[in-house]
């Protein structure tokens, strides 16, 4: 599967964004659906994954409560609904697409280009 990353941009703190995925085939629902984060000068982190029928998600410890993870099947597209932006959300976020339910980024073998998220303070 090819994944589209987008939706990244520049956001003052306590502001909000919403990050795309949009994937290619007609298999998008068989697929976990993660997103992944690498902020300057650290190892890329899982942020959140959710299932391929959108009931079940889990989250960072340090994220729940701020960010959101969706999918939308029709549209072959996985979001990431971001609020509460804090500068330490820096980072570029990307999306990826895997057989299991992992927050692992070994388990996760095709991922999308990454978008840039730069929150100011």
């Amino acid at each position: 599967v090819q994944l589209q990353a987008s939706g990244g941009g520049l956001v003052q703190a306590g502001g909000s964004l919403r990050l795309s995925c949009a994937a290619s085939g007609r298999t998008f629902r068989r697929y976990i659906m993660g997103w992944f984060r690498q902020a300057p000068g650290k190892e890329r982190e899982f942020v959140a994954h959710i299932t391929g029928s959108g009931v079940t998600s889990r989250y960072a410890d340090s994220l729940q409560g701020r960010f959101t993870i969706s999918r939308d099947n029709a549209k072959n597209t996985v979001y990431l609904q971001m609020n509460s932006l804090k500068p330490d959300d820096t980072a570029v976020y990307y999306c990826a697409a895997g057989p299991i339910l992992s927050t692992t980024q070994a388990d996760f073998p095709s991922w999308g280009q990454g978008t840039q998220v730069t929150v100011s303070s």
